[in-house]
């Protein structure tokens, strides 16, 4: 163009079709669409309380820096709860199972967001974690008798994903899915989904383990094989996450208002 535009930048949205928080509907149903076909695949088995992990757990986290805190929610949620009837073997104990995928959509959505009057949101998925930590690793201790230690290495993943959600990592995380180099948002989505899910780990253990009350002989167990599953998730958080965020890039979609990628 040889002609210099003048007037005022502006800025052009789209207003058209349904949407929920600022992320259109067709995105949450298809996304949701996705949670449910993950819930097929089992990736690792549940050693206090029986059955197995759905791989879908490795994406609740990407699906809240793809769609925003509500939006991620609801699309979670919704393909959490149709995985439970469809997909019974990776269920678990259904209604912890869906809480953990909107909580750790949820939790993603909040790191590093851009809207002032969300600003304090993380502040409440902190409280509500303490006191589900307190709850889980309280009644282990005072309760069932479960040596210190051994209660400190078996919630390594949940007292952990906390402190790095409470420190400024939260918006490291978020700054690096935002990078434009794919290496960065590998790292991001990793430490995020890390971070993430072991909040809502920590709010599902405060219901399951009321409710089984797992001796000190699996708190042992758990201690090494829980970083490991928690690895893989992160894995598979990465791995399809780095796809789909160069996916969405390439091709130019809407942006959902609450997307920090």
């Amino acid at each position: 163009m040889s002609v210099t535009p003048r007037g005022k930048e502006r800025e052009v949205k789209n207003i058209g079709g349904a949407s929920i928080d600022g992320a259109p509907v067709a995105y949450i149903v298809v996304l949701a669409a996705v949670v449910t076909a993950l819930a097929f695949i089992p990736f690792s088995v549940v050693m206090a309380s029986g059955g197995s992990f759905p791989m879908n757990q490795g994406i609740f986290g990407l699906i809240g820096w793809v769609l925003g805190p509500i939006a991620g929610a609801v699309s979670s949620g919704i393909g959490a709860l149709i995985g439970v009837f469809v997909a019974p073997h990776t269920a678990g104990v259904w209604f912890v199972t869906v809480i953990g995928a909107v909580v750790t959509s949820f939790a993603a959505g909040v790191m590093g967001t851009k809207n002032d009057k969300r600003k304090s949101w993380w502040i409440g998925v902190v409280v509500v974690t303490v006191i589900a930590f307190a709850i889980y690793v309280g009644r282990a201790m005072f309760v069932n008798g479960i040596r210190l230690q051994w209660a400190i290495l078996a919630s390594f993943v949940n007292w952990s994903s906390l402190l790095l959600f409470i420190l400024p990592t939260r918006n490291l995380v978020a700054k690096w899915i935002g990078s434009k180099n794919l290496v960065f948002v590998a790292i991001g989505l990793a430490l995020g989904t890390w971070i993430s899910f072991g909040i809502a780990h920590t709010i599902q253990n405060a219901f399951t383990y009321t409710m089984f009350n797992w001796p000190e002989e699996i708190w042992v167990m758990l201690s090494s094989v829980i970083p490991i599953e928690f690895i893989s998730r992160c894995a598979i958080g990465a791995v399809i996450g780095t796809g789909v965020i160069a996916g969405l890039r390439a091709i130019g979609l809407v942006k959902p208002t609450e997307a920090i990628y």
